[in-house]
């Protein structure tokens, strides 16, 4: 076997060797780049969404805090002394726990910090009780399915985000407390602050506990009707308002979850899409170089 054959196999290897490399590159290349563009699509999806459910809630939050202390102020005028069945304390045995987490994943730790709390309150909080869970959102409802007793899922509110189905769900809830069902009912989900910060909230939702205010109401005060029932009507409305503030906050949160789970995506994509072109740069240039060395040992085997 003359050296031009020898020389001539191993340039074929050679470049077949480069030109597998380069392929692979270039394919890793198109692939990020496609994933750039997806992450970037639902970036801007989320922040358009996220303009929608953060005035929703930015509206809706003076009301509801307006509402909770027109009762604490009436309660407290009676000496907390209301006699309806969403304010009896029982010792605990039964304990209903209401997850909200999203439909969709795709937004960082959102999910996973509701159903990790979730969890603790069932293993640790709540250890010595019977506790059931009611779950709104599909993916807490998958996970939460296999490790605690779900009693019912109701995705379709988060869908639908209307304050007639939540507040049936809340009545629901109410019911059932006052049948002695539960004994204690408790509302997880994620406060919405800003774009980047959702604060995972932890509220009892039942039994009402009226909290006593440093401002004590001054004056005689005349109701129409009396105080009592004032209070029986107020005290459902404010817990069926509780329930779908924290509806309107978790999306408003999920929005601004994926939005910055999005942008930190398509950052990293970035990234990596520049070195794999810097990558595939040095490689087609070594090929070229590789390609012109082998080019002047051919023409030296020949004149040997």
């Amino acid at each position: 076997m003359t050296r031009l054959t020898l020389w001539r196999k191993k340039r074929q290897r050679s470049s077949s060797r480069e030109m597998a490399n380069l392929k692979e590159i270039r394919n890793r290349i198109v692939s990020v780049s496609s994933t750039m563009q997806i992450t970037s699509a639902m970036k801007m999806v989320s922040a358009a969404k996220l303009k929608k459910a953060q005035d929703a809630i930015t509206a809706m939050r003076p009301y509801a805090e307006k509402l909770t202390g027109l009762i604490q102020n009436l309660s407290s005028a009676d000496n907390g002394d209301q006699k309806t069945p969403y304010t009896q304390t029982r010792p605990i045995r039964k304990v209903l726990l209401i997850a909200i987490t999203s439909n969709r994943g795709l937004c960082g730790a959102f999910n996973t910090n509701i159903i990790k709390n979730t969890l603790s309150q069932a293993k640790n909080e709540y250890a010595e009780a019977t506790v059931e869970v009611i779950t709104i959102g599909k993916k807490g409802g998958d996970i939460l399915t296999k490790r605690l007793d779900v009693k019912a899922q109701h995705n379709e509110l988060l869908d639908s985000a209307a304050y007639a189905e939540t507040s049936v769900l809340a009545q629901q809830i109410m019911d059932d407390f006052a049948e002695g069902q539960y004994d204690k009912v408790v509302l997880l989900y994620n406060q919405f602050k800003n774009a980047a910060t959702q604060l995972v909230n932890i509220e009892n939702y039942l039994p009402i506990v009226f909290q006593e205010t440093a401002e004590a109401q001054t004056g005689d005060y005349i109701y129409e009707p009396n105080q009592q029932e004032i209070v029986s009507e107020l005290l459902p409305k404010s817990l069926k308002i509780q329930l779908f503030k924290a509806l309107k906050d978790s999306l408003a949160g999920e929005h601004g979850a994926r939005m910055t789970a999005m942008h930190k995506a398509t950052d990293n994509a970035t990234e990596l899409r520049d070195q794999l072109k810097l990558t595939y740069n040095k490689a087609r240039q070594a090929a070229i170089t590789n390609e012109i060395l082998e080019i002047v040992g051919g023409a030296e085997a020949l004149k040997g």
